[in-house]
């Protein structure tokens, strides 16, 4: 160590020596900022940086050399001979190129170290080349330990100087590396100086071809201003592909961040960048991700999955900084990324998805609205339970409930009302129930209940509970209208099979709900053969229309006074194909149940004024409209329309409505009644006397007639309690200024007392049956009989 530090400090010119320096560290700079962009590139660019780079270390080199040999002051003449001085050059500039090329070959272990291995003996051929170029009057004679030491110094200086700088490509670190390759450089130089020792001989003279240390410096200069040049063309080399970088980078993360996917780039397993949907998803900012092992935030098989564009994109949990675990599918792609393979991962979040996912496995087998299992879920468990009792040999009981005019409760309070009260009647009918029964909802108002190991008395039982749990429940403005009733089949009574015990339970609710309201009904064989008829009339109702099996036969209406013809009340027939002549007492309530009358009352009111507006004398038509026609949206409309395209004068249209029609919706009523009047067409009461409120209905609305129902008609001659009833409905019409029809006259001694009681109108068969229009042609053109059969 003073030998060195005597070789440098005596023998040597300082301020040259701060000069080699300079230009050492110089170029180290250059040549490893030059190798940094070697190793970013590939192909043709890779080979042109390593060469440039090779240049500007291997020149740097000799130049930091040949400063310090100039710097060297031996204190006699000295001089440096040409070839090996130009060897020397060769030799640094080609064992730099080597050692870089080493240290950047992908695939061979400790790459930089051996590369920098190579960097340090090439520094030391060139300085043993070097110091032979150099020619004084005496002989050389080496340390043999300093020279190993300088070449241990270059060597392994020289290995940590390369894989310091290829570790990163950051400033810091790039530094780091050019100040353990200058040191690498200088320790073997000085070393190796300090390890020659130069003996005087003057009879060793100078060779005639060396060249002097004068024209050495200038070639030094050059080589250092080459290695300036280099620098200056290097830094700016960097500061615009850093500069690119940036830009690029920037682009790349807004594009990154308009993504709604989170997206990854890992060199490995390490995370390099990322954009901000990923860095939501983790719950940690994006800033801080970067150098994190990706195997710590996924599953490592989906990190290491194949990378193709057709293999399907797994699925895994990915670690939240907060310690949960969110479902993700993981996209892999190798992309180029700073100038090396690096994998891309699209992570997309699968919470929105798996909740889609499991709500619809739950509407597959549960209702929207009640959230009670559906029929499919409710099937599967019958026979599930049938399989279980037939094994066990025990019953099981299935109850059908359905809810009374539920269809009203739509039409009057709206649907908001009737989902409430679908759902008030879900919950009532659950708290009924006992652990391991179950209800489901089989769509619109129908509910079901299954009961395993529950026999005829238990089922009973349970479905007492569950009409008294709808009574006491709270179902809003609509509980007062609608009601519950029940069917039960018990299997294996009633059925061995999950059909068949739903049919017959459907029997027995259809049963319970003719009957009555809130009723239950065991099934009994005898309801199949009825059912099955009633609900083959319901069918043939709904296509009676469209196949011409209905008709209309029509009644004289006549004045008492004068016998004269005031119109005809039309009257539906149904002429059946198989049935024959349906009686309208049996199929008119089942249109009304069912709904097909309003079909059914549209085709009548069409075909009727179709009729009336071709008579000849202006006659009144009257039609019964139903209580389901009164209060279906648009009824008003209806009639508006087919005035219109019949041509019909409105007065001549008479609308007729039971007192039932108005007490299920008093309001609604009048106010459709009101729209209809103010048309022109008249409204009549009829069956007056048999409904419900009879004084205040004729109160609340100005109804144009009032007709006698035929019950009370009858017997007016022979019976004094009838003819009370009727002298008082009299009575009332003549106060109310209201024009009175009684029907159902058959007698020529009930029409004397309706005369005598100043009756107006009347209708019956002692004025004409019910039948076609053809038969009462001389009434709707006014000619005598036998000149209209003439005609």
């Amino acid at each position: 160590m003073t030998a060195l530090y005597d070789c440098i400090t005596g023998n040597h010119d300082l301020k040259l020596v701060f000069l080699a320096a300079v230009v050492c560290n110089l170029a180290a700079a250059t040549s490893l900022t030059l190798l940094d962009h070697a190793r970013v590139n590939t192909g043709k660019a890779r080979r042109l940086w390593l060469l440039t780079a090779a240049l500007a270390g291997g020149t740097g080199i000799w130049a930091t050399h040949f400063i310090a040999m100039l710097a060297f002051s031996p204190g006699f003449a000295s001089a440096y001979d040409l070839g090996l001085t130009g060897l020397s050059l060769m030799i640094g500039v080609g064992m730099t190129a080597a050692g870089f090329w080493i240290a950047l070959r992908p695939g061979l272990p400790a790459a930089a170290w051996i590369g920098g291995a190579q960097i340090g003996l090439g520094v030391g051929a060139m300085h043993f080349t070097g110091m032979a170029a150099y020619e004084v009057a005496g002989r050389i004679a080496w340390d043999s330990g300093l020279v190993l030491a300088a070449l241990a110094a270059g060597a392994g200086l020289g290995s940590l100087a390369l894989a310091t700088t290829l570790r990163d490509g950051s400033v810091r670190v790039k530094v780091a590396g050019a100040g353990l390759m200058v040191a690498g450089i200088c320790g073997l130089h000085f070393t190796a100086m300090a390890a020659a020792v130069i003996v005087p001989d003057p009879s060793i003279a100078l060779s005639g071809t060396a060249v002097p240390a004068e024209i050495l410096a200038v070639a030094v200069a050059f080589a250092s201003i080459t290695i300036l040049l280099l620098a200056f063309a290097g830094l700016w080399l960097h500061l615009r592909d850093e500069r690119r970088s940036v830009l690029e980078g920037d682009r790349m993360r807004g594009l990154a961040n308009a993504a709604v996917e989170g997206l990854v780039v890992c060199d490995d397993d390490r995370i390099v960048t990322v954009n901000d949907s990923f860095a939501d998803l983790v719950g940690r900012p994006a800033e801080t991700l970067g150098g994190v092992v990706l195997s710590d935030l996924l599953d490592e098989a989906v990190v290491a999955g194949p990378a193709d564009a057709a293999a399907d994109a797994p699925e895994a949990q990915l670690r939240r900084s907060d310690g949960t675990s969110i479902p993700v599918e993981v996209i892999r792609r190798v992309i180029d990324f700073a100038g090396r393979p690096h994998a891309a991962l699209a992570v997309r979040d699968l919470r929105a998805r798996k909740r889609a996912e499991a709500r619809i496995a739950y509407l597959a087998h549960h209702d929207a609205l009640t959230g009670a299992p559906n029929r499919t879920s409710f099937n599967d468990r019958l026979a599930q339970e049938i399989a279980l009792a037939t094994a066990a040999d025990r019953p099981l009981a299935v109850l059908c409930a359905d809810l009374d005019r539920f269809k009203e409760v739509n039409d009057l309070f709206g649907h908001a009302a009737g989902d409430a009260l679908l759902r008030s009647v879900c919950a009532a009918i659950t708290g009924a129930l006992s652990p391991g029964q179950m209800l489901a909802r089989l769509g619109g108002d129908e509910f079901a209940v299954l009961a395993p190991n529950v026999d005829a008395a238990g089922a009973e039982a349970l479905g007492e509970a569950i009409l008294a749990a709808l009574r006491q429940a709270e179902t809003g403005p609509a509980g007062a209208i609608a009601a519950a009733s029940l069917g039960i089949a018990v299997y294996p009574h009633d059925g061995e099979d999950a059909e068949t015990l739903m049919v017959q339970a459907d029997t027995a609710l259809y049963r319970a709900k003719q009957e009555g309201r809130g009723r239950l009904r065991f099934y009994e064989a005898r309801m199949g053969v009825q059912v099955r008829e009633r609900r083959q009339i319901e069918h043939d109702l709904r296509h009676a229309v469209e196949r011409g099996e209905f008709r209309v036969v029509y009644q004289p209406q006549t004045r008492i006074d004068d016998g004269e013809a005031v119109g005809f009340e039309a009257l539906l027939r149904w002429q059946h194909p198989e049935r024959g002549n349906v009686p309208p007492d049996l199929f008119i309530p089942i249109s009304e149940e069912t709904g097909s009358i309003l079909a059914i009352g549209e085709w009548v009111l069409r075909e009727t004024c179709r009729e009336a507006a071709s008579w000849e004398k202006p006659l009144r038509i009257a039609v019964n409209v139903s209580a389901v026609q009164l209060h279906a949206p648009g009824f008003a409309e209806l009639v508006h329309e087919i005035l219109f395209t019949s041509g019909l004068t409105p007065a001549r249209l008479e609308i007729e409505i039971t007192e039932t029609a108005l007490i299920r919706d008093l309001p609604r009523a009048l106010a459709t009644l009101r729209r209809i009047k103010a048309m022109g067409v008249r409204i009549a009461m009829d069956d007056f006397g048999t409904g419900y409120s009879s004084l205040s209905n004729l109160r609340a609305f100005p109804f144009d007639k009032i007709k006698i129902d035929a019950s009370f008609t009858r017997s007016v001659d022979s019976s004094e309690q009838a003819a009370t009833i009727v002298r008082t409905v009299l009575g009332l019409g003549r106060g109310l200024g209201l024009p009175v029809l009684a029907e159902g006259v058959e007698t020529t001694g009930e029409l004397a007392f309706l005369g005598a009681e100043a009756c107006h109108e009347a209708q019956g068969y002692l004025f004409g049956r019910p039948g076609p229009i053809d038969g009462f042609r001389h009434l709707t053109t006014g000619r005598p009989l036998a000149a209209e059969d003439a005609a």
